[in-house]
């Protein structure tokens, strides 16, 4: 009796999922219009509309300006002056203004000029400094769009390989249908019992429950590929694959690391902050040296009393010698010092980091390499075995648990061999991002 009611109990979930109504492209297919799109244009959208890339441009245009700044100081600075006054005669300032206690009635215009003679080479390691900074944040760029560009090869291949997977579950509710009419019909003329019908219907209802979850991986890595492309609103493409070069071995791991260590846009960064770190310290060490200016003075005096001449002019210059400030600039070497030190030692971690990674993706390329091979040969072996397996149970040498089992293989192999194509190709993406080919 128990073994009745799990009997009636199988069969009757085995009908629910039949009668589950699957309608791939009516229930998914969003309103948008579809898209089509190679991997070449979606890297091109991507540098030209991600925002990740856009914001890097922006901040090393801004650490340009920073050295345009710091460069000014080669250049002279003038202002013009308005001056006026009116007092009564003879009379003096008495308190403030120390350096003019005479005032004349007056109304002068003028220009002031001053310049920098040399300060002994600050000036030219702040500028250096700024100058190496704003090329590392140049490296920045390359760093964004190489993260980007890998970003979209991943979602490409993730997509294509959801296509992929879609095609396999949408034929094998094709077939498992075909094979479920057929032995329904074959039950009705006494030829085949109810079990098998029952067996053949919970393989439909897993080809239709596999179909379903392919289509909602499919719809989200569109949705991944969205977002890596910059876009704000869901889209929906048609991913037209242009690559059909035969999958090659990736290259040596010896060759990725040299690669690595002299392409990656991190360490180049990297190494040009310590540079600018080393330049900045010269420049705060040279706090110590004299600073000599030069300043230069003329205009015009139209309204005045006869004690002042209608014009002026002069020149001079100012020798600054620093002798004591309570330790400031020693302060500020020694902190110029340590953040030098600190650089070189972000440096060195991210080094360790790269090559991790790269060790890391060469040998997740070469795996992905590997289960090609094996997931070709097991694709065929599980071929052979359902052909075999459907023979057997057409001649009645077979029970039906054979031939369900042989088509969950099949599908398996199926699934397993475009995820490995696929898988592949993104690890060599990978491995390139790492190895710094990528840029």
């Amino acid at each position: 009796m128990r073994l009745r009611w799990i009997f009636l109990s199988f069969l009757f979930v085995s009908s629910a999922l039949v009668c589950f109504p699957v309608r791939a492209q009516e229930a998914m297919a969003p309103s948008a219009a579809v898209q089509n799109l190679t991997l070449a244009d979606a890297q091109k959208i991507a540098i030209q509309n991600h925002p990740d890339i856009q914001a890097a441009q922006d901040v090393a245009e801004a650490a340009s300006e920073h050295t345009r700044q710091i460069r000014s100081a080669y250049y002279p600075t003038a202002f013009g002056t308005l001056s006026g006054a009116e007092a009564e005669s003879n009379s003096r300032v008495a308190a403030g203004a120390l350096n003019n206690p005479i005032v004349f009635d007056r109304y002068s215009n003028g220009v002031q000029v001053n310049q920098l003679v040399t300060d002994f080479g600050r000036t030219h390691e702040l500028v250096k400094s700024s100058s190496l900074q704003a090329k590392a944040q140049e490296e920045g760029i390359v760093t964004s769009r190489a993260h980007v560009l890998l970003s979209v090869d991943r979602s490409y291949y993730g997509a294509l390989k959801a296509q992929a997977v879609m095609r396999v579950a949408q034929e094998t509710v094709k077939d498992r249908q075909l094979v479920s009419d057929q032995i329904t019909a074959l039950a009705q003329n006494k030829l085949k019992s109810g079990l098998d019908v029952s067996f053949a219907n919970v393989d439909l209802a897993q080809a239709q429950l596999l179909l379903v979850q392919a289509q909602n991986d499919l719809q989200a890595s569109y949705a991944a590929l969205t977002e890596a492309l910059g876009y704000a609103d869901q889209r929906v493409f048609n991913l037209i694959e242009t690559d059909t070069s035969s999958d090659a071995p990736p290259i040596d791991e010896a060759t990725a690391l040299q690669q690595a260590i002299r392409d990656r846009p991190e360490l180049i960064g990297k190494r040009l902050e310590v540079s600018s770190a080393q330049s900045y310290v010269t420049a705060e060490r040279d706090l110590w040296l004299p600073t000599i200016t030069a300043v230069g003075v003329a205009g015009l005096t139209p309204v005045h009393q006869t004690e002042l001449a209608p014009r002026y002019a002069a020149g001079g210059f100012n020798v600054n010698i620093p002798l004591f400030n309570g330790h400031l600039y020693g302060a500020l070497r020694g902190e110029a010092n340590a953040q030098a030190r600190a650089q070189e030692q972000y440096l060195r971690a991210e080094q360790n980091g790269v090559v991790r990674d790269v060790q890391r993706a060469w040998l997740d390329a070469n795996s992905g390499y590997q289960r090609l091979g094996l997931t070709n040969q097991l694709l065929e072996q599980a071929s052979e075995a359902l052909e075999l397996a459907q023979a057997r149970y057409k001649l009645g040498l077979s029970s039906i648990i054979e031939l369900s089992q042989a088509q969950l293989n099949q599908t398996q192999a199926e699934i397993a061999q475009v995820s490995a194509r696929y898988d592949y190709r993104a690890e060599l993406a990978v491995l390139a991002f790492q190895s710094g080919q990528i840029r």
